[in-house]
């Protein structure tokens, strides 16, 4: 296997040929970083890349196995952390001149369960400024870049985390997902993502969104994503929204199919606009699972359209936790992250309160629907990538803030706390992935990985690879 195709390889291979001792955690790490130092200019994925660091914990890890010592199941596998989650000793400055050159004494929960699984931290993914938006910059790292188009959006806060799967930055790397920031970078880049059940993966700092934040796993393939999440799932006493139940057995049942299925598709969840070539893409995606077995019904949805304006109003409210930094920092802040919270201003608490309630109605929706499903399929998001300086892609009505009106398809299910992937499902004639949102009832991220497994076996995608 030469370098490029280890950069490019999956967790699933390469860790059991670690435990072999037929590839050295070593020689994978040196691949891995000589790919990143060689196209990082372009990319820019990293916030802070720790190849020191990297180098010596490959070093640690290969002689732990010449000592023959128990290891992991992700011994020796390079995993990338995104610049929102805390990390002990490794700045984490949110894509933000205001938290610049912070750098916490602790790791997050999940940071910890990856190290204690073998892993070995490459550094921090860049992200939009405090996460707030679904284009990839921020006025600290600037733009992260598309791989399959430099210059175009990856798209969301998990945007560098995307764009290093996307470009063989190694196999694992971990996102968060508080309004579609796990699923819009996946579809942008032409990777998997999930944003798992709310909960189960612990999320610490607990943050201050009412419940919608998720952490997840991002990979080229669903198999790393299964085996991702069994290590980092499972209750935390510092999260108290964690889920109490230890992970399924994802990666060992991952096989096991979507035949049998009554699946849901909804191309536009009665509202929502979506580009020709994108509908047409994600329509014949729908149109594959009938091939496996499923049960494929166009439905409308009885939710959509009377949430769009609910998660308008408390997107910005939410943002008002950043008001006190504009007096010194507004020049040196997303102007669309300022122009979010000059909208939340003299909204009151009855406001808030009004639109909370009108969340909860919102999700029950979600929840009486999907009880008459196993699964629900959408688009991922309604554009293919576009230029990154841009808020809004140009075709669309402009907004100095309002990114969510070509992204109406991901936040419902940060509002309703499902299970929901983005899958590749294509390309469009300019080369640019799209992506299809599985949606699956709360709690069943198993059927979930199993129904995108089965996709991904009759139209794989890893095996395409950009050229940068």
């Amino acid at each position: 296997m030469n370098a490029d195709d280890l950069c490019f390889a999956p967790a699933t291979q390469l860790a059991p040929m670690i435990r072999a001792r037929q590839l050295s955690p070593v020689e994978l790490m040196d691949a891995v970083l000589a790919r990143i130092e060689a196209l990082e200019p372009k990319v820019n994925a990293f916030a802070t890349l720790t190849a020191d660091a990297a180098r010596d914990a490959a070093k640690a890890a290969e002689a732990a196995l010449a000592k023959r010592a128990p290891v992991g199941p992700l011994h020796g596998l390079p995993v990338t952390i995104k610049d929102l989650t805390v990390t002990a000793g490794i700045p984490t400055e949110r894509g933000s001149h205001i938290t610049k050159g912070q750098i916490p004494d602790t790791d997050a929960p999940f940071v910890t369960r990856m190290k204690q699984a073998g892993a070995i931290v490459l550094g921090k993914t860049t992200t939009s400024e405090f996460g707030w938006t679904g284009v990839s910059r921020s006025p600290l790292t600037g733009i992260t870049s598309n791989p399959w188009k430099l210059g175009y959006n990856a798209g969301a806060s998990s945007a560098g985390a995307g764009a290093a799967a996307a470009a063989g930055y190694g196999p694992l790397h971990q996102g968060s997902d508080g309004a579609g920031s796990i699923r819009m970078p996946s579809h942008f880049c032409g990777i998997f993502g999930l944003k798992p059940t709310f909960g189960r993966i612990p999320n610490w700092p607990v943050p201050n969104n009412d419940l919608s934040s998720h952490m997840g796993p991002m990979c080229r393939t669903v198999g790393d994503a299964a085996l991702m999440l069994k290590v980092a799932a499972g209750p935390h006493p510092w999260d108290h929204t964690s889920l109490e139940s230890p992970p399924a057995d994802y990666p060992g049942r991952l096989g096991e199919g979507a035949r049998g299925l009554r699946i849901a598709f909804s191309p536009d969840l009665g509202h929502a606009r979506v580009d020709p070539e994108v509908a047409a893409l994600v329509r014949s995606a729908a149109e594959a699972f009938e091939t496996l077995g499923c049960t494929v019904e166009e439905v409308k949805t009885p939710f959509g359209a009377d949430g769009a304006q609910v998660v308008r109003d408390m997107w910005s409210a939410h943002e008002q936790q950043y008001a006190r930094y504009l007096p010194e920092f507004e020049s040196r802040m997303d102007p669309g992250l300022v122009a979010c919270i000059r909208y939340g201003e003299g909204k009151t608490t009855d406001d808030y309160l009004s639109s909370r309630l009108a969340k909860l109605a919102f999700v029950e929706k979600v929840h009486r629907f999907m009880d008459q499903w196993d699964l629900l399929l959408t688009p991922a998001v309604s554009v293919a990538a576009f230029p990154a300086e841009r808020l809004i892609p140009e075709h669309w009505p402009q907004h100095d803030w309002d990114w969510i009106s070509w992204a109406e398809f991901s936040w419902p299910f940060n509002f309703s706390g499902n299970p929901a992937a983005s899958v590749p499902c294509g390309f469009t004639e300019a080369g640019l992935p799209v992506g299809l949102q599985i949606v699956g009832r709360r709690f069943d991220d198993l059927g979930v990985l199993q129904a995108a497994a089965a996709f991904e076996q009759v139209r794989p995608w890893a095996q395409r690879r950009p050229q940068i």
